[in-house]
């Protein structure tokens, strides 16, 4: 295939000769019709021709839609009208019709041609009857003069065709999948060049606007190609690059879609986009891209947090928000200097797209509130973090320039900014690279993947691939019948033990049996596998082999995987079992799934229709569902949501399951679940005038079996995400008689009744509070008197004004008696004096703090740089203010190192200022 290039004079000629009429931006494209009515001067014995577009859509499926169509002489753009104007042309044209008066054929001819000129097609003059055409005497057909075009001899010239090969020009819609060849359309701003040797990729000449790919094939996992099933066209177009073209601006930026954003970052960092240099103006364009891409994101459920699509949002966020930081914007430009910027930018962005997606108006709150949240809690991290940051690059120019070698942040500490401070590693970069300092990027993977395996929770990946091959080719898909039975007769396909299979296995031996059928549910949708038993019964039905199962998993498709314990006999291919569920767990993981069903419409009904799940667990004891929001529920709403749930449990409601395609099932408003992928056929589990979700899952047959329904947590577990955990069914009577144990043991603990429990403890912490800010008095006064034993030990340093100087260790004194010591000594002192105190509170514990009085501090030495290095020593860190710091550490054999290490900084440093 090839690239069409197109030149403005191309354009012209598109557009039937006349000139560029920008496209009115919105979400219906309305041009102005580019057809024209020309009387026939070639003959007149022809009655008119017309040639009709030839649309990539169907007519009669897509209206007001924009597409391209081939006409002749020359290519056009049209919006074909909605299908209620076919009606009103037949209305009208049927006013000329009456009893009396035939339809004249010139009112045929007129009606026929307006018909198909208000649809977007282009009304062209009569062909002569002696046609240019050697092949045939006279006119014979309307098509005839367009004979030419078919042939492919009117069209473009050769020159503006750039052939290119599969790199360039094959589409593929990943690794695998659907494929095939292009042809791609560029405009060309400046034709007057020439097209020898032309180089599509310079982007200051051409621009691609346009893409066709004709969709033949499906890429296989070796690379192969073979036929697709339902070929077609994908075609699409560019509506910004579109919208530079025809507004005839320098980039797509400066667009109407784009460039009101722009100008309202602008008005908030008070300076001209048209004066700003091209430094200022990439910033600007920044904010203006991600704002639209955030306000869609947001709208669409995803919400700041720092895995999936939430980590796209928060990284767009905060590169917004730095660079609004860069430009200078202080406040919301409505008055308040504290305020969050973005939200009002985003309002811009809100009102220029409400029209083609009318969900943006009714969540635009939502957007602003997650926007202003977010970032108002990274501008505190960033303030942190950049502190840090600037002296980790002052850290790392300082060794370069002493090495001679190019400055390089080191991966610790790059993982330190985020791990512990939150700090975006691509902000750390763009930082370290504008003060020309490199990243350790290899260093900082290796501290990334040291957290991934000691954080990381066990994941229960079932493959098939064994050292003989890839046993899945030889397994067909177990089928299930667990949705109607909990036993059956199976067949024992493949026996694993370590992933290797094998014919037979004996007693006490941990395996995996694939049946060719079975009742178990596997582990997926969030819900938990089966237990039961495998087992085949002897003479006189005794059994002779039992494996209890306690886990079934699925490979890749829908292999079922029995993981169990041979408790008696051996196991053996082929052989026939029966396959039995516990029941009483099965209707704890029914109960629990239905009652997650529920608390997903409690939750819409109660903090919103836009929450949306996050996750889920469906386990036999417990169940818990993660959802996004911004904040935690209040103690009403969950009641609330407990309420609703009982009452819907309490009305005994049959639950309804249907097999429904998956688009009349989505049209019905099914809410799929959660990371659960579907095929063509999908399951609808529906409890009527409740809940209606896609779900795979095992469900009860009547609410009322859930019993009943209690919450026990609610949590948040990232930023954005809540956890609900709850009990329902025979779980909730346990954890009610649980909790009503320890009330009758707390009461006889405290010898109270049980409503006299929440005074008591109240009174007992009280007296706790008492007690403690006693001893904590007694503490304080008993590191002040060790202060005034020690004021003597001070040094003195400077000849023309004397510094006093005290680096001393107060043993096991708390961090808190550590500071009211400070502050006694440096007014014991009197200015100016450096104090430096440090103590191990507890086991594995370093307490320091630094306290240095005006006179010390107006000679440039600060409390807050100086203590961070010495708590380093001591395997941690630590800052504040430059007359008084704390920090800490984790290395209490360190301390008198460290300590010693200040004495001799700070007799140093004093020494040098004061002479």
């Amino acid at each position: 295939m090839g690239v069409l290039q197109l030149s403005p004079h191309t354009l012209y000629s598109i557009h039937g000769g006349k000139s560029l009429d920008p496209f009115l931006l919105s979400s219906t494209f309305s041009p102005r019709p580019f057809f024209s009515l020309k009387p026939n001067t070639a003959s007149p014995a022809s009655t008119g021709s017309i040639t009709r577009s030839l649309a990539f859509f169907n007519p009669d499926i897509f209206s007001s839609r924009l597409y391209l169509v081939k006409g002749a002489p020359g290519m056009q753009f049209s919006a074909r009208s909605s299908p209620a104007s076919v009606e009103s042309v037949t209305e009208n044209s049927m006013e000329d019709k009456s009893e009396e008066t035939p339809v004249s054929g010139d009112s045929l001819r007129r009606r026929f041609l307006e018909f198909y000129a208000s649809r977007g097609h282009k009304v062209i003059p009569s062909a002569s009857l002696v046609p240019d055409d050697p092949t045939v005497l006279l006119t014979i057909a309307g098509m005839l003069q367009f004979k030419p075009v078919f042939l492919g001899k009117v069209g473009v010239p050769a020159e503006h065709i750039k052939r290119m090969g599969e790199e360039d020009n094959f589409w593929t819609s990943g690794i695998t999948g659907p494929c095939g060849p292009c042809s791609e359309l560029y405009y060309d701003f400046h034709p007057e060049r020439g097209y020898l040797d032309v180089d599509l990729g310079d982007d200051t000449r051409f621009i691609e606007f346009y893409n066709l790919v004709f969709m033949q094939y499906n890429k296989l996992d070796d690379g192969s190609l073979e036929p697709l099933k339902q070929k077609n066209i994908d075609t699409g177009l560019g509506l910004e690059r579109l919208a530079r073209i025809l507004q005839k601006v320098p980039n797509n930026y400066e667009t109407d879609l784009i460039y009101p954003i722009i100008e309202k970052a602008s008005e908030l960092a008070n300076v001209s986009y048209a004066l700003a240099d091209d430094h200022i103006k990439m910033h600007l364009k920044i904010i203006g891209d991600h704002m639209r891409a955030v306000v869609f994101l947001i709208s669409d459920g995803v919400m700041p947090s720092n895995i999936g699509r939430g980590y796209v949002v928060r990284r767009l966020i905060r590169r917004a928000v730095r660079t609004g930081r860069l430009l200078g914007i202080k406040g919301d430009g409505k008055g308040n200097l504290d305020g969050a910027f973005l939200p009002t930018i985003a309002e811009k962005a809100i009102e220029l797209s409400t029209h083609i997606d009318s969900d943006l108006k009714a969540r635009s709150s939502r957007i602003l509130e997650e926007l202003q949240r977010e970032e108002l809690r990274f501008v505190q991290t960033l303030e942190r973090g950049e502190k840090l940051l600037d002296e980790m690059l002052a850290d790392a120019l300082s060794s370069g320039h002493k090495s001679d070698s190019l400055p390089c942040l080191s991966g610790k500490d790059v993982f330190l900014l985020y791990d512990t401070y939150g700090f975006p590693v691509e902000i750390t970069a763009e930082v370290a690279e504008e003060r020309g300092v490199n990243l350790d990027m290899v260093g900082f993977n290796i501290e990334m993947e040291k957290q991934r395996r000691q954080s990381q929770a066990a994941h229960n990946v079932i493959k098939l691939a064994v050292e003989d091959g890839d046993l899945s080719k030889n397994i067909s898909d177990t089928e299930f019948l667990g949705y109607d039975t909990l036993s059956s007769r199976s067949v024992i396909e493949s026996l694993l033990v370590n992933g290797k299979p094998v014919i037979q296995v004996d007693e006490g031996s941990e395996v995996e049996v694939l049946l060719n059928k079975t009742p178990f549910y596997a582990e997926s949708g969030g819900q938990i596998g089966d237990h039961g038993l495998l087992y085949i019964t002897g003479g006189e039905h005794k059994p002779r082999a039992v494996v209890e199962i306690k886990d079934v998993q699925k490979s890749l498709g829908s292999i079922f995987i029995h993981k169990g314990i041979i408790k008696e006999g051996a196991l053996e291919v082929g052989q026939e079992v029966e396959a039995a569920v516990d029941p009483k767990l099965r209707q704890q993981a029914k109960v629990h799934h239905t009652a997650t069903h529920l608390l997903q419409s409690a939750l819409k009904k109660v903090i919103g229709q836009e929450t949306s799940q996050a996750g889920s667990l469906v386990a036999f004891d417990r169940l818990r569902f993660d959802f996004n929001f911004h904040r935690p529920l209040l103690d009403t709403e969950l009641e609330e949501i407990e309420g609703l749930i009982n009452a819907w449990i309490g009305d005994a409601t049959v639950l309804q399951t249907k097999v429904l395609p998956l688009a009349d099932a989505k049209n019905a408003g099914a809410i799929a679940m959660f990371g659960e992928k579907y095929g063509e056929q999908v399951r609808v589990v529906e409890v009527p005038g409740v809940s209606m979700e896609l779900c795979g899952g095992t469900h009860v047959s009547n609410t009322s079996e859930i019993r009943a329904f209690k919450i026990i947590s609610e949590q948040g577990i990232a930023s954005g995400i809540r956890r609900i955990e709850a009990v329902a069914g025979e779980a909730f009577i346990e954890y009610m008689n649980a909790r009503d144990s320890q009330m009758k043991h707390l009461c006889s603990t405290l010898k109270v009744k049980a409503e006299e429990v929440t005074t008591r403890v109240k009174n007992l912490m009280e007296e706790l509070r008492f007690a403690r800010n006693e001893a904590s008095a007694l503490r304080a006064k008993a590191a002040i008197y060790k202060a005034s034993i020690i004021a003597s030990k001070a040094l003195s340093v400077g000849t023309s004004k004397s510094i006093r100087v005290l680096v001393e260790c107060m043993d096991d004194v708390d961090g808190d008696s550590l500071k009211n010591a400070a502050e006694y000594l440096i007014d014991a002192l009197e200015d100016p004096a450096a104090v430096v105190l440090g103590s191990c509170p507890d086991e594995g514990k370093v307490s320091l703090v630094a306290a240095f009085s005006p006179g010390v501090v107006n000679l440039g030495v600060q409390a807050g740089k100086f203590i961070g290095p010495i708590a380093k020593l001591c395997g941690g860190g630590g800052g504040g203010r430059p007359n008084f710091a704390q920090a800490g550490g984790r290395k209490p054999e360190n301390l008198s190192i460290a300590l010693e290490k200040a004495q001799v900084d700070l007799l140093s440093v004093l020494t040098e200022k004061a002479s």
